[in-house]
Order: structure tokens, then C-alpha cells, then sequence
């Protein structure tokens, strides 16, 4: 029975979908952006191609020079402080780390995804008209409730009412039918007697 109601909230869970509009529409806000970039990228292009042109080769080669010393530099910093004893604690200390740092990352991805599914959830909404019910149930729900107050008329003080007319007034009820059922089982009764 567990696994068929989970199976069962699994499936009707909107959640997933609800995450994949929200990509879709956030996908879709970005690309609204790319038409501003590329006009950006064709401004700015000639003085990109420009001082690339202007840059002299030696200049390049001296700082690729510099970059791949400090590289060596560092290696050979590292390599000499190797410690066999220090290697086996810096191992269990990486580990932890490492386990510490995917635990974050599952809850930012976990944050992430709520945050997209919420937004995708707010763009279905949008997609299908229902923002204004939604604004008319908050109005319905920030609306204090009618207060219902209960009129009882005070006992007035007249003159005695005669209920005489009142009855006069009415027609009788008919209740014939059980009389009628009733007269024919006694009918019946003698009958069956015999």
C-alpha cells in the first residue's frame, strides 16, 4: 500500500512540469536578451579586432613566459612540501570537505528547483488567465465575513389575538387517504377470516 501511494503522489505531482515551464519561460526571457547582445557584440567588435591587430607577438610571448614560471614555481612549492604522514590527514580532510560541499550544493539545487517550479507554476497561471482569479480569491480571502445578526422581535404588547378567523380562514386538510387505507384493511381483514 506505501509504495502505492507514493507511486501515486509521485505521479500527481505538477511539481516536474511546473519546473519545466518555469525553464521554458525563463529560457524564453533570455532569449528576448540575445538580439540586445549580438547588437552589443557588432559595436564592439571592430576595437576588439583592432587591438588584437595593435598587440605585439613579443609582448604575448613575454607574459605567457611569466604565467607558465609561476606555474612551475607553484608546482615545485607543492611537491616540496610533500609529506607522506600530512598526505593521509589532508586526504580525510578533502573527503569531508568534499561531503560538506555536495551537501550544499544539494540544498541550493533543491532551493533552485523550488524557486523554478514556483516561478513555472506563476507563468502556467499566467499562460492560462487565472492570475485575475487568483487576485479575486485573495480579495475574497482578505474580505471580513458578513457578521449575521439575529432580529428577535420583542413581545409586543397588543391585544389579544383571536384565532377564531384564523382557523375559518383556512381549509381543512384532507386526510382521506388513510382513512380510506385504513378502512380497506379492516375490510380486508373479514375477508380473509372466512
Amino acid at each position: 500500500m506505501a509504495i502505492a501511494d507514493e507511486l501515486k503522489k509521485t505521479l500527481t505531482d505538477p511539481t516536474p512540469l511546473y519546473f519545466a515551464a518555469g525553464t521554458a519561460d525563463l529560457a524564453v526571457q533570455q532569449a528576448k536578451k540575445v538580439p540586445g547582445l549580438i547588437e552589443q557584440l557588432r559595436a564592439e567588435a571592430p576595437a576588439r579586432i583592432e587591438a588584437v591587430k595593435n598587440t605585439d607577438p613579443k609582448v604575448v610571448q613575454d607574459k605567457a613566459r611569466e604565467a607558465q614560471e609561476a606555474v612551475t614555481a607553484k608546482v615545485a612549492e607543492v611537491l616540496g612540501a610533500f609529506d607522506p604522514k600530512k598526505l593521509g590527514e589532508s586526504a580525510q580532510d578533502l573527503a569531508l570537505r568534499g561531503v560538506g560541499v555536495a551537501a550544499e550544493y544539494a540544498v541550493r539545487a533543491k532551493e533552485t528547483y523550488d524557486k523554478v517550479a514556483e516561478h513555472g507554476e506563476q507563468a502556467v497561471r499566467a499562460w492560462r488567465g487565472e492570475v485575475a482569479e487568483e487576485i479575486v480569491d485573495i480579495a475574497e480571502a482578505v474580505e471580513p465575513e458578513p457578521v449575521v445578526v439575529a432580529v428577535v422581535p420583542a413581545p409586543a404588547e397588543a391585544e389579544p389575538v383571536d384565532e377564531a378567523p384564523a382557523a375559518e380562514d383556512k381549509p381543512a386538510a384532507k386526510r382521506t387517504s388513510a382513512r380510506k387505507s385504513t378502512a380497506k384493511k379492516a375490510a380486508a381483514a373479514p375477508d380473509d377470516a372466512s
